[in-house]
């Protein structure tokens, strides 16, 4: 059954099923394939820099670090039951656990497989684990044709979007780890009004799909279902963001401290896409590859990119997001890849996607 079948027969689908309710409330993932995955940008090659578990608070780059220095403490919302503390700020969210590293990285692979995952990444010397692309089969209505046929025609329905995420595990100064999980989306939509033909866009990350995997990674470390949502429930610390231009040079001006707005820049590259290849916190420095957006660029159905029918991908550009403070502001700014400032309109689209997730 090709493509606009399926779409008629979910169409046929939601009509039969006007007055059910989706089950939005719910997650069951369910991962898109185990081959070559939907990507965008296209550009996540497997690095091979052993960065493992890199300290917020030192200098932390390809070649050395050292453990011990004390990062600086800024006030941030938190909230803690044990050895695990949740930290908020705006609508970024990220574990504090008082477990080395190297204890969590297992139970965390197993807590995206025993979600439906499949790991299109898993490199501990990095710290970095993302899963494939997955589908939340929770949010396809409950039918009568689906609830009579189900087991038969299940393939068929699609809900028209996928989710993968992230998990960054960073050593901290007390020897613990910071978790970071953020979430990148995608949405099947037509070309044009003729609805001839269909193409994966991204959508925006959700925050609150990043804020209930952290509770349930709770809950795989030992705390219990209530406990885990009072945790979440901890308020946030107020915060702001705005893109300005500083002597010509488009930049993000966030009221925050250096330790606070490293980290929030950190998870917000996470979040947009880019592949963060090192970093180098004593420099305020991280050093990032990014495809550039082509507005003639449509990307591929998603089974066609399944089975090798995707068109040439964009080079990636390397450039470097300096995070410069002075007292409780900061200043994040694009440098080209010889550290250079860089005033090009891919800067000041870098700069207003940053400044746009901030918020």
């Amino acid at each position: 059954m090709n493509h606009f079948s399926r779409l008629s027969l979910v169409s046929l689908s939601l009509a039969l099923a006007a007055c059910s309710a989706l089950n939005g409330d719910k997650i069951d993932y369910k991962s898109a394939s185990k081959g070559t995955s939907l990507e965008v940008p296209p550009d996540l090659t497997q690095l091979s820099r052993e960065t493992r578990y890199a300290v917020p608070g030192t200098a932390v780059s390809a070649s050395s670090f050292q453990i011990g220095q004390v990062a600086q403490t800024v006030p941030t919302a938190t909230t803690s039951l044990g050895d695990v503390r949740i930290e908020r700020a705006g609508n970024q969210r990220w574990l504090v656990i008082n477990r080395p590293a190297d204890q969590l990285w297992e139970p965390v692979r197993d807590f995206w497989q025993e979600n439906g995952f499949l790991l299109a990444m898993d490199q501990a010397n990095l710290g970095i684990m993302e899963t494939d692309w997955a589908e939340n089969r929770a949010k396809i209505p409950q039918d009568f044709i689906r609830n009579t046929l189900g087991k038969v025609l299940d393939s068929l329905y699609s809900t028209g979007e996928r989710d993968k995420f992230r998990t960054r595990l960073e050593r901290n100064a007390s020897g613990g780890t910071d978790v970071f999980i953020s979430h990148r989306g995608m949405i099947e939509v037509y070309n044009n009004n003729d609805k001839e033909s269909t193409a994966w866009q991204p959508r925006a990350a959700d925050p609150e799909l990043e804020a209930e995997f952290l509770r349930r990674l709770m809950v795989k470390l030992g705390v219990s279902q209530e406990q885990s949502k009072a945790l979440l429930a901890a308020g946030a610390s107020p915060s702001s963001s705005r893109a300005t231009a500083v002597n010509g040079q488009p930049v993000v001006q966030i009221d925050d401290g250096f330790d606070r707005a490293w980290r929030r820049v950190g998870l917000s590259l996470d979040r947009t896409g880019f592949t963060v290849e090192d970093r180098d916190r004593a420099q305020g420095i991280y050093f990032v590859r990014y495809v550039a957006p082509s507005a003639d660029k449509a990307e591929p159905g998603f089974l066609g990119k399944l089975f090798g029918g995707s068109k040439a991908d964009a080079a990636p550009l390397k450039y470097r997001i300096a995070v410069v403070s002075q007292g409780t502001s900061t200043t994040v700014s694009v440098l080209d890849a010889s550290g250079k400032p860089d005033t090009s309109a891919n800067a000041q689209r870098i700069v207003n996607v940053i400044a746009e997730d901030l918020k």
